[in-house]
């Protein structure tokens, strides 16, 4: 009961938030993102109701400076609304800050090494996904980023990629699968594949793979790294790992290498 009136009250604030947004402004942001293109008219509709829904449960805020811009905020909601777009927004439950950064940003970080002694240190990153929220996002306004992003760069759907597989828990690139989907196939597909993308990584570097070499870093990077791959460069990862695209292909309920889907 409780979840069906949480609904509708999404749903009727959304439908009140899309009265304040012109298809125009949509339009211009759909235009600089590529990884949308495979969309049919019906899923983009689909897509948009769901941004509007995601953008009236969600709390998103500016860091540094940044004047968080309606562009901006749609094309986040867009973005991290694509890999639920068959799956709901129950999927992103649990949290609900959104922090955006003009640019990449600073984390301190602690680690321990082998004889106990704690080491503490500034991390530059581009985003980051914590566990009960928030997302760390990096936006960039310059052509050079944009140039980046069509090359595979894809912030928001990594980090949002992570919110998934943590859905279960502490993130490890194993996401709550559907009923109908195997654990096994799942682990098989994944663990062979890196395992070998390490492998290509370590002796060849980015020389032998068209994917983000960060994948090799840890298995929740690489299921995150293949996400954004699935959406944004689908016919390269069908080529370089078949089976991770099926399993992510089960996952996502999409096939982003088939146009008008």
């Amino acid at each position: 009961m409780f979840h069906a009136l949480h609904r509708w009250l999404r749903r009727r604030r959304a439908r009140a938030l899309s009265r304040e947004i012109p298809a125009e402004a949509w339009q211009q942001v759909e235009a600089c993102l590529p990884v949308l293109d495979h969309l049919s008219l019906t899923d983009r509709q689909r897509l948009r109701q769901l941004s509007l829904e995601f953008l009236v449960s969600k709390q998103m805020s500016a860091a540094q400076g940044l004047t968080l811009r309606l562009p901006i905020q749609l094309s986040i909601a867009l973005q991290a609304c694509l890999p639920i777009l068959n799956l709901g927004l129950d999927w992103y439950d649990g949290w609900q800050g959104i922090v955006v950064y003009p640019g990449d940003f600073v984390i301190p970080r602690q680690e321990t090494d082998e004889c106990g002694i704690v080491h503490e240190f500034d991390d530059t990153v581009l985003g980051e996904a914590w566990h009960g929220g928030p997302v760390l996002l990096s936006w960039f306004d310059d052509e050079e980023n944009h140039t980046q992003e069509q090359a595979g760069c894809q912030i928001v759907l990594h980090e949002f990629a992570h919110q998934l597989d943590m859905k279960n828990g502490a993130a490890d690139g194993f996401p709550p699968l559907h009923s109908n989907m195997s654990r096994t196939d799942w682990h098989a597909a994944f663990a062979t594949a890196y395992a070998d993308f390490r492998q290509r990584i370590e002796t060849g570097g980015e020389e032998h793979s068209q994917l983000d070499p960060y994948g090799a870093s840890a298995p929740a990077e690489f299921f995150a790294v293949m996400s954004e791959a699935f959406f944004s460069q689908s016919a390269v990862l069908l080529e370089e790992y078949p089976a991770v695209h099926e399993q992510l292909r089960h996952f996502y309920r999409q096939n982003p290498g088939k146009s008008g889907q």
